[in-house]
């Protein structure tokens, strides 16, 4: 098998997936834009050849870098990159070289755009909110009469709560209008819950191989807008009504053969016309990866390796070498963000918390807008000892 790895070297932990695929018996090569030296070295030792082109952007440069692994190793099998960002260059260049075994075009309009995944949500019986394309404010008053306010706006097309904002009344409202940037952006009506993913793997019939779940008590949005220090866990046990609706949206949006994170709202009190107070309602679907380190979150959590579930999928479409009964711990993430003072210093906290270190490092500029600028992940067995860990690195002097 033929398997190319669009920027294998970013996050950096992301060189483990070509380290599965090669364990697999694959043939690895890699496009990425950095210079061959500055890859991991782990990295290096498993891929077949890589090749370097100057703005993975440009998209000729890489159907070259397609072209020449093609003539170099022949018909290419796979292509992915697990990364948000270069999702629809990785489904434009499988049209292109007629790569069969992953999403094209067509799949990921639906599931890049928010307006179009509402479709997909509907066909899973999942309820979504009410939406509105911006155009016009005259345009947006009727919906905003029928929804009430505040309002959240959002382009349709993004990655993450980047240029995403709630606004509170008139003012912003109109604040928002003479500033519209030049991107469609869709309006939908406040929900009041607490965001939870279904992340997973899911073979070729669109069924999750593996699958857990992430919990995030402060909403990301949140977090981005007011400069703030986000915290979140890989959840010890993913309960039955979140795991029935997260199978059924995987089959609805006909994801196969992929990673996946879907994100809900769990109710935090009852909405008319979308469902009770614990119920869950549709925010959007991420046909990758959950962002940052959380692979690793994913791993520690639940005692397995979700890049070898991943590899396993990928050669074989099923389970190789993982067993799903081992022991589940919560995983949780605290991030703290240069030039805010906190009550616990660096030495503190490992000194505290060292021995039960999972992952310990600053997170690259371009992650810490949502994440940070340094990260302390541990194990917890206990909500007790997972919101003490999250009180002690956040807390302000």
């Amino acid at each position: 098998m033929n398997f190319v790895f669009v920027s294998p070297h970013f996050p950096k932990t992301y060189w483990n997936f070509c380290d599965r695929l090669r364990r697999n018996g694959a043939n690895v090569l890699g496009i990425g834009d950095a210079p061959y030296a500055e890859i991991p070295a782990p990295l290096r030792t498993v891929l077949t050849e890589y090749y370097r082109v100057d703005d993975m952007a440009n998209y000729d440069a890489m159907v070259r870098a397609m072209g020449y692994f093609t003539h170099r190793y022949g018909k290419i099998d796979w292509v992915e990159s697990n990364n948000e960002y270069w999702l629809e260059q990785d489904a434009a260049l499988r049209t292109d070289f007629n790569i069969t075994t992953g999403a094209k075009s067509d799949f990921i309009e639906r599931i890049k755009l928010k307006s179009r995944m509402k479709e997909s949500y509907r066909a899973a019986g999942v309820p979504v909110a009410r939406h509105h394309m911006v155009s016009t404010l005259e345009a947006a008053l009727p919906f905003i009469e029928q929804v009430g306010y505040p309002v959240i706006v959002k382009p349709d097309n993004g990655c993450g709560a980047e240029a995403t904002y709630k606004l509170c009344d008139r003012g912003e409202l109109e604040e928002f209008y003479r500033h519209l940037p030049p991107t469609q952006y869709i309006m939908e009506e406040f929900i009041s819950g607490t965001i939870v993913s279904f992340d997973g793997v899911a073979d070729s019939r669109c069924v999750p191989l593996f699958y857990t779940s992430n919990y995030f008590p402060t909403p990301i949005m949140d977090i981005v807008n007011t400069n703030g220090d986000l915290c979140y866990w890989t959840q010890k046990e993913v309960p039955a009504a979140l795991r029935d609706v997260g199978f059924r949206t995987i089959k609805a949006f006909g994801a196969k053969s992929r990673f996946f994170h879907c994100e809900f709202f769990r109710l935090n009190a009852d909405k008319p016309g979308l469902g009770k107070a614990g119920d869950y309602v549709a925010l959007e679907v991420n046909m990758r990866p959950a962002g940052g380190y959380t692979p690793d979150m994913i791993n520690f959590a639940n005692s397995v390796d979700c890049y070898q579930i991943w590899a396993d999928m990928v050669c074989f479409d099923e389970l190789r070498s993982q067993r799903l009964n081992l022991p589940h711990y919560y995983c949780v993430y605290a991030g703290r963000r240069d030039g805010k003072h906190y009550a616990h210093s660096h030495e503190e906290i490992l000194s505290a918390y060292g021995s039960r270190m999972k992952m310990c490092d600053r997170i690259p500029d371009a992650l810490a807008l949502d994440l940070g600028n340094q990260m302390y992940v541990i194990n917890a067995d206990t909500e007790a000892e997972r919101d003490a860990f999250i009180r002690f690195v956040h807390e302000r002097a």
